[in-house]
């Protein structure tokens, strides 16, 4: 067996371009202020559905799978930001959190989270305080959109 039948090439599989956009996209907004940030995001949620813990999981697994950046430990920003918007090329969106820690080590961290669960986190939620979420509003497109929460916590 050769290596190429064995390894598969980059960029195969279901998704792989729009997996490597939605990470090249992250690391381009997760400079941005983070009243930007938010608009930006909340903009992208429009429309979409609540993703599903389930489906946020396979995204959050092919993200840190395809970026070595993302995985790392300081990469919680782009990674989550790619995560959202992965899900948003399928057309949900999860609720996308920037917050602190509130158990040692305390730090500032950004997360996804979907069904009420943190999704890929070591940190379970009440281990986080969320100051930002953009999530999908219910009511659909003539409805309220995706918004922060205005700082719950």
């Amino acid at each position: 067996m050769t290596t190429e039948m064995t390894m598969p090439r980059r960029g195969a599989g279901p998704g792989g371009l729009r997996l490597r956009a939605a990470i090249a996209a992250a690391f381009v907004l997760a400079p941005l202020n983070p009243g930007r940030l938010r608009r930006v995001l909340t903009r992208c949620s429009r429309g979409a559905r609540p993703a599903t813990y389930d489906e946020t999981l396979e995204v959050y697994e092919a993200v840190i799978a395809t970026s070595r950046r993302c995985a790392g430990r300081y990469g919680c920003l782009p990674r989550s930001v790619a995560i959202a918007l992965a899900c948003r090329m399928s057309g949900v969106w999860p609720e996308w959190c920037a917050g602190v820690r509130t158990a040692p080590p305390f730090a500032p961290h950004a997360w996804v989270q979907a069904g009420g669960r943190t999704v890929g986190e070591q940190a379970e939620a009440a281990d986080l305080r969320p100051l930002m979420v953009v999530k999908v509003r219910e009511g659909g497109p003539g409805g309220h959109d995706g918004g922060d929460d205005g700082g719950a916590g």
